[in-house]
């Protein structure tokens, strides 16, 4: 997948959760609900990456498991954020997953419940 391809995808992703929306940030996309971000794309050391929010023990599973593909992003890493580096093939499953899970993290209750319903 491209660079254009991936932000389609992470775009149809993301706004298809209840009440999601697209917004700027310093030039990048983000993806937010009631105007939190649970998504967010950034440009590191040249190259483009998505930062999720991730639940406890998430990211140090991750890093684990693939420290090439995950990393802590600065800024949001020590709160347990994930950063993925979109320089390789995304597994689309598991990238769909972090990102539900990045929105029940941040989405009121209510709207978070939708995504079981």
């Amino acid at each position: 997948m491209n660079t254009k391809q991936q932000l389609a995808w992470l775009r149809a992703q993301c706004l298809a959760l209840p009440e999601a929306t697209e917004s700027d940030v310093l030039g990048q996309p983000s993806w937010r609900v009631r105007n939190k971000i649970f998504v967010l794309r950034a440009g590191i050391t040249g190259r483009w990456s998505l930062w999720l929010k991730g639940a406890p023990g998430t990211q140090g599973m991750l890093l684990d498991a693939d420290p090439a593909q995950f990393f802590v992003p600065p800024y949001l890493g020590h709160k347990g954020w994930i950063g993925i580096w979109l320089v390789h093939d995304l597994d689309p499953g598991l990238t769909r997953q972090l990102i539900r899970e990045s929105y029940t993290l941040v989405a009121p209750k209510r709207l978070a419940a939708l995504l079981n319903s």
